[in-house]
């Protein structure tokens, strides 16, 4: 009650009451969101207690369980398994190749000139790309790093990449690409106070990444040894140069670490597993038939039980003397001792309930993960209209990731590499190093991946054949979207084809059938 209310309050009571009451009713008067996703007096939200929280409390802080729950799920969780290495399939496929595309105009050169160096640099990148000798660990080529950066990054949330040089025999280039798990970048156990440190990640001033801090070993490592921390710039002081590549996908705004793809899942994809074991046990009670005997008198220890005969290993399971284990088995007969009685419990398996259930949660699931339901259980039961509808829903997601590989992997590497191929001459490229103009205009480049593929192809290559006469899309386009080739690379093929068919004879054969 303010002041005026006190003075009202003495000469005028009941007017002062009604003024406090009016005040009151007052402060329950909603507006805008308030009536309804931010209201704190409706019946269906006054229980919803929610607390947010910077990135630091609601990314940061969670990030080592969130791995370990996705990896863990990722190792026995079917779904889980499933939907990351669909994922994987069709975004990354066998590899996201080259294709190179300078700018020639600007460069000054003919369209011929701008073909035969792009096939010149896509020779001499196929060269390094190829090879083991691509990776730190000499285990994996360039197209199979794609592969594993992106499935580690789904799966832990990130993935970082160091691009040292390293000289090896019979390779001509030096660069090297060397993948390391998220959680190799955390805090040091004695930060600098000078430096502000989130989860590994150095920021500047501005908030700009400044440096990573890679711990020697994998921090869940059961070894002994010290740990020690390596302060690495994510770019050169004085080259510039890109040091350490960072896959993530950001949330929020100032987020410095990614989040497991399943993050938004993991409870609903531990129940659906643990439900589809308790299911799958069940199941195999109930189709076991075991027939229990009672004898009304003793049984002699030193005879063999009755229901021996069958199997010992499967029905009775002798731990000690005293401590007899009985097991179900199929069709088990087991000799109970004086007085004792078993009752027969039926199980109702299998459960009419279950696949339903299943469908229903693995729904919302593929809706968390942008995945249609048939693609995630790859089950395409509905119509040809409805299954291409989802196959199309999919595929936008598809693009977008293979884009951002391309972007924020694949490309980086791509030009670390070109610097390295024009500074040994192995690839002629005037002004390279000089105008970062004619860098950009000689980096361009496109990188092609599986392609979606047809439900109908009959039906897909009309569609294909209308949006070219139309001029609604290109023959190199709907190459590539139907089969994944280069149609100039068809065509040059195709005509030398044509050309041994006309030397075999075969094409005027044809023709006199006709």
């Amino acid at each position: 009650m303010n002041f005026l209310d006190k003075a009202i309050g003495v000469v005028a009571p009941r007017i002062a009451l009604k003024r406090t009451i009016a005040r009151k009713r007052m402060n329950f008067i909603n507006t805008g969101y308030s009536h309804h996703g931010a209201s704190t007096t409706k019946k269906s939200l006054r229980g919803w207690n929610s607390s947010g929280g910077s990135t630091k409390e609601d990314i940061d802080d969670n990030l080592e369980k969130l791995r370990e729950r996705s990896r863990d799920l990722y190792m026995g969780a079917p779904i889980a398994t499933g939907a990351i290495k669909t994922l994987r399939t069709n975004v990354v496929g066998a590899g996201l190749k080259l294709k190179s595309q300078i700018d020639y105009k600007y460069l000054g050169l003919t369209e011929d000139e701008a073909a035969e160096w792009e096939g010149n640099v896509e020779r001499e990148f196929s060269l390094w790309a190829e090879s083991l000798n691509c990776d730190t660990q000499r285990m994996n080529d360039f197209y199979e790093l794609q592969q594993l950066a992106f499935l580690s990054q789904l799966m832990n949330g990130e993935c970082f990449a160091l691009l040292p040089m390293i000289k090896r025999k019979d390779m001509p280039y030096d660069l090297r690409i060397m993948l390391i798990e998220a959680d190799r970048v955390c805090d040091p156990d004695k930060k600098d106070p000078t430096k502000l440190i989130i989860n590994g990640v150095e920021v500047g001033d501005f908030g700009e990444v400044m440096a990573y801090h890679l711990l020697n070993k994998h921090p869940l490592e059961r070894t002994f040894g010290k740990k020690e921390w390596k302060r690495i710039e994510k770019f050169g002081r004085k080259s510039g140069r890109l040091n350490m590549i960072h896959l993530m996908e950001s949330e929020r705004i100032e987020q410095r670490r990614g989040i497991p793809i399943l993050a938004p899942v993991i409870e609903c994809l531990k129940q659906l597993s643990r439900y589809t074991e308790a299911e799958l046990m069940a199941a195999v009670i109930s189709g076991m038939f075991t027939v229990f005997i009672e004898n009304p008198g003793s049984v002699d220890i030193d005879e063999p039980m009755f229901g021996e005969m069958i199997s010992k290993d499967q029905s009775v399971v002798e731990e000690s003397e005293e401590d007899i284990n009985y097991e179900l088995a199929p069709g088990a007969i087991i000799e109970l001792g004086e007085g004792q009685k078993a009752n027969a419990t039926n199980p109702g398996r299998p459960n009419t309930a279950f696949d339903g259930f299943i469908t229903s949660i693995c729904r919302q699931i593929g809706v968390a993960l942008e995945i249609p339901y048939e693609l995630l259980v790859k089950h395409f039961t509905s119509s040809y209209s409805a299954s291409r509808a989802a196959l199309l829903e999919a595929w936008k997601m598809f693009r977008m990731r293979r884009a951002w590989l391309a972007k924020d992997f694949c490309q980086p590497v791509y030009e670390e590499w070109l610097c390295e191929a024009v500074a040994k001459e192995r690839v002629l490229a005037p002004g390279f190093f000089t105008d970062p103009m004619v860098r950009k205009a000689y980096s361009g480049a496109q990188w092609n991946g599986p392609s979606q593929g047809q439900i109908d192809p009959y039906k897909e290559v009309l569609a294909a054949e209308k949006r070219v006469s139309n001029g609604f899309s290109t023959r190199t386009k709907e190459t590539m979207e139907l089969t994944g080739e280069d149609f100039y690379k068809n065509i040059r093929q195709r005509a030398r084809e044509e050309e041994l068919m006309m030397k075999g004879g075969l094409l005027e054969d044809e023709v006199l059938e006709d």
